[in-house]
């Protein structure tokens, strides 16, 4: 909960500073901002998210903002791609997979548009983007597996239920149930899975 807390926190803070730019320069142009995001479905957090991220990139705020619900990495690319071809000065994204972003990235970079990373990272060159506001998936893991730990149980038979497959939140977060497994003989993962 304090990882969300903190995520929060962070996002509402470069969105102040985005807001406090275009007060500053309330006589320029709107900000084109390309915002590639997951299916608000699938959790409260995410439906949040997209709301607030409408809230705050409205005209009145400055912006010219573009949304696109995307679920899959080539749905994602091919918004991305959008974007660059309507000259966005930014994209934002949440991104399906970690994966397959150094082309796009790389294109947007050449053209001249910024790119920030939200909620979930991409494995690329960091010049690729200018700042990324994620979540540790890493320490989620570690952090349940220590949790299951304090049961001293006898034996854990692990029913490992999975968020999207090949995103940072699904790799980060089964990293520690993997290595535990595997080292623990009283460890045994049943079955895992995605929730869909």
């Amino acid at each position: 909960m304090k990882k969300i807390v903190r995520l929060v926190v962070a996002l509402a803070l470069v969105l102040a500073m985005c807001a406090s730019l275009v007060a500053v320069n309330a006589d320029a142009a709107a900000i084109k901002v390309g915002i590639i995001n997951l299916d608000p479905a699938e959790s409260g957090y995410r439906e949040a998210n997209v709301n607030n991220l409408h809230a705050v990139f409205t005209p009145e705020n400055g912006y010219d903002a573009a949304f696109a619900t995307a679920p899959t990495a080539d749905k994602q690319l091919e918004a991305a791609r959008t974007f660059i071809n309507d000259g966005v000065d930014y994209i934002l994204v949440s991104a399906a997979e970690v994966t397959g972003w150094d082309e796009v990235l790389t294109e947007a970079k050449e053209a001249g548009i910024g790119v920030f990373l939200f909620d979930r990272m991409i494995e690329c060159d960091p010049s690729l983007y200018l700042a990324a506001v994620v979540s540790d998936m890493a320490k989620e893991g570690e952090t349940a597996v220590a949790w299951l730990e304090s049961l001293n149980l006898d034996a854990y038979k692990v029913l490992h239920i999975q968020g999207q497959m090949g995103s940072a939140a699904q790799i980060g977060r089964s990293e520690a149930l993997q290595a535990k497994c595997e080292a623990d003989e009283k460890w045994t993962m049943v079955r895992e899975g995605t929730g869909g």
